[in-house]
């Protein structure tokens, strides 16, 4: 077994990336349990399939289907301007708001096991999850953001291109091959050019930031990028593109797969895995949603998107007592924005009568909620134990059998 550091180090043939990118993301969720809760969907919805008579049935709606922390942040939509919203959607189905919920939780509890905070926190936050949740269906649905989100707004709002430049590419004018970007097949290559003469994709990258409608696109450069966790594997290239041989802009290319969320049947959901990732975004995220566009490449379905300076990931880590529960107040406001704006007047009031029933005299939220986030916590921790450990002796050369 390759070391991991023989793994990372070296740029692999196209033949060897399964291998490799198994070995990376198999490092990147041993790192810890909140690591782990990202990139483990299918133990996610593993656990929802065997406790759906637990879970009220919610309004059939778009949801994220995979909504933890590192899925919300702030994003540019196509103007420029910030905003934070649901910003991965590569789960996204017509199915049960709850899950949604359940699932961001789940990622507020990990995370706060990993800044070491006490465990009667985790009531709290959930709390104050459920909170923020609900007003977000009202008349006064915007609050104050906290100021961990607060200061990574402000950075997102002042960042240029240079500085997307220099992190993605090291401020080059292409895209160094190295651990992060690997060097495509003459096929992929051929594939990525094509791609992006079409009419499709012309017209999205040009309706950004009021460019040229008739501008020419042309691609310097492109790369299998190794990024993601749960979806290391799947093809993913970042391409960078001049616009009438001038400006450069860097797009996102990621292959849709079928989703593990479960979604309503009879849902009117589009077949095409790109174009329903298109579709939630445009109902969930509509900032993101107005950049996002779906194509085939190489008898796969992608969605094509242009990345940012404002797009950012939250960094949320060692948070004191005080900014968890806000946080988890503020984040769970912009998921019940997504779910209500789909919803009319009636549907809303039926939701909040059933998230506001059934609620302990113990905790200010439902029952439901609190025992599925508790079931989860330590389901995944064990299996998180069991993981490094099966990491750690595969590393050592051992068998795993044992």
């Amino acid at each position: 077994m390759k070391s991991i550091s023989k793994t990372t180090s070296a740029v692999p043939k196209s033949k060897d990336r399964a291998e490799t990118l198994k070995d990376l993301r198999d490092l990147k969720m041993a790192r810890s349990a909140h690591a782990y809760v990202r990139g483990n969907t299918a133990q996610f919805y593993a656990w929802l399939s065997s406790h759906e008579d637990a879970i009220p049935d919610g309004p059939p709606v778009w949801i994220c289907g995979d909504c933890h922390i590192g899925n919300l942040g702030p994003i540019a939509n196509a103007k420029g301007n910030v905003v934070v919203e649901i910003r991965d959607l590569d789960q996204t189905v017509i199915g049960n708001p709850a899950h949604d919920l359940i699932r961001l939780g789940l990622s507020l509890a990990s995370a706060a096991r990993g800044s070491d905070l006490p465990g009667v926190l985790t009531s709290r936050m959930l709390e104050d999850m459920i909170d923020g949740y609900e007003q977000a269906f009202g008349d006064d649905a915007d609050r104050e953001m906290p100021e961990t989100i607060r200061t990574a707004v402000m950075v997102a709002m002042n960042r240029k291109w240079s500085e997307l430049a220099k992190e993605r590419m090291g401020g080059r004018l292409s895209i160094p091959l190295g651990k992060k970007y690997w060097p495509l097949t003459k096929l992929e290559r051929k594939a990525v050019e094509a791609l992006f003469q079409t009419e499709k994709l012309r017209r999205m990258v040009t309706s950004l930031r009021d460019r040229d409608a008739d501008a020419r696109l042309e691609v310097v450069d492109a790369a299998y990028w190794v990024k993601g966790c749960s979806s290391l594997g799947n093809l993913r290239l970042a391409v960078l593109v001049a616009i009438d041989g001038d400006e450069l802009c860097l797009m996102d290319v990621k292959e849709a797969i079928a989703p593990l969320a479960p979604h309503y049947r009879g849902a009117d959901m589009p077949v095409d895995n790109g174009e329903r990732v298109a579709t939630g975004a445009w109902h969930l995220s509509p900032s993101l949603g107005d950049r996002i566009v779906a194509a085939p490449l190489l008898d796969r379905s992608v969605f094509v998107r242009e990345l940012m300076p404002q797009d950012l990931k939250f960094q949320i880590e060692h948070l004191t007592a005080e900014e968890a529960c806000a946080v988890a107040h503020f984040l769970a406001g912009v998921v019940g924005k997504a779910h209500a704006r789909q919803m009319d007047s009636p549907t809303k009031a039926k939701w909040l009568r059933t998230l506001q029933s059934r609620r302990p005299r113990d905790f200010d939220g439902p029952t439901w909620l609190w025992v599925s986030v508790v079931d989860l916590l330590m389901l995944h921790e064990g299996a998180y134990l069991g993981h490094c450990r099966q990491y750690s002796r595969q590393q050592a050369g051992l068998s795993t059998d044992r």
